[in-house]
């Protein structure tokens, strides 16, 4: 073996890497540019290079909007009415995201004041079994709305749900009817309902309390429709355009009122809620 190929150990120094906290770093899904998440966390899960909106918790929300905060019904749980089983039992599915998630299900209310404004903020939770709709879901966000009719208060939610919850059959699709309802006579009494669309806003949300704000604000680039493109590209048997069912296209069409990125979200909610409230006493 020539004496160049040889390796020489004597000259190869060789340091011990500095361990690195599992779950420290995150890759963006949008530019591909590798982030901290201590960095993260501080610009509320957006990328700091392309804006990209990472999902938030409800926890997260509330400390992005809330000065101060009090969380409502947690005592309010889901049963199992079918007794579902497939590969696994609903009951077990309840169980285990109960342990991993802070609230009881796909949805926590909180009321308490953005820049000395009172209001109740609905914060739909993805990571509880898709942020589908079921009874508590329905219960939950119609005691919110009876609160803030009661209160005069305004009331907003942010959505973020895979649709209705198919465990709880018709009793899931119930809930699209009787959210409907109270926010029928909500709107009735002049109050204000501001709805936040998130990523993904998609099936029975987008089809009821959704799209039924007085206000509609999108984050950036979420995904906002009924049902899924595939289907809609084998019903109607044509190509769909390009950003299809993003924030940007229904908002070029007229479905939603503005985009407004995370960093604005508090000004602008503050904002609307004092534009309305002077309106509403003007009158």
């Amino acid at each position: 073996m020539p004496e160049w190929f040889r390796r020489k150990t004597n000259k190869i120094n060789t340091t011990s890497k500095k361990d690195i906290r599992e779950g420290a770093w995150l890759k963006c899904s949008n530019c591909g540019n590798v982030l901290s998440r201590r960095i993260l966390d501080e610009k509320f899960n957006c990328c700091s290079s392309c804006n990209f909106h990472f999902k938030m918790n409800p926890d997260q929300y509330v400390e992005l909007l809330f000065d101060k905060s009090k969380e409502l019904w947690l005592d309010i749980e889901s049963q199992d009415p079918l007794n579902f089983i497939a590969s696994k039992s609903y009951k077990e599915q309840l169980e285990k995201y109960n342990e991993s998630s802070n609230g009881t299900d796909a949805v926590r209310i909180f009321s308490g004041k953005i820049k000395n404004l009172e209001m109740t903020l609905c914060v739909m939770d993805f990571s509880f079994i898709g942020g589908s709709m079921g009874s508590v879901v329905g219960e939950k966000i119609s005691r919110a709305i009876t609160l803030s009719q009661d209160k005069s208060i305004p009331l907003v939610i942010i959505c973020s749900s895979g649709g209705a919850r198919m465990q709880e059959g018709a009793i899931s699709l119930m809930q699209l009817a009787k959210i409907c309802s109270k926010l029928s006579e909500f709107s009735s009494k002049s109050n204000l309902l501001i709805t936040i669309l998130t990523d993904p806003t998609m099936g029975g949300t987008t089809a009821s309390y959704a799209m039924l704000g007085d206000v509609i604000i999108a984050e950036p680039n979420a995904l906002i429709g009924f049902a899924g493109q595939r289907v809609i590209k084998q019903t109607i048997g044509e190509e769909l355009p390009e950003g299809f069912q993003r924030a940007e296209f229904l908002k070029k069409h007229g479905f939603i009122d503005e985009i407004i990125s995370r960093d604005k979200m508090k000004e602008t909610l503050s904002n609307l809620i004092k534009f309305f409230n002077k309106k509403r006493t003007a009158n």
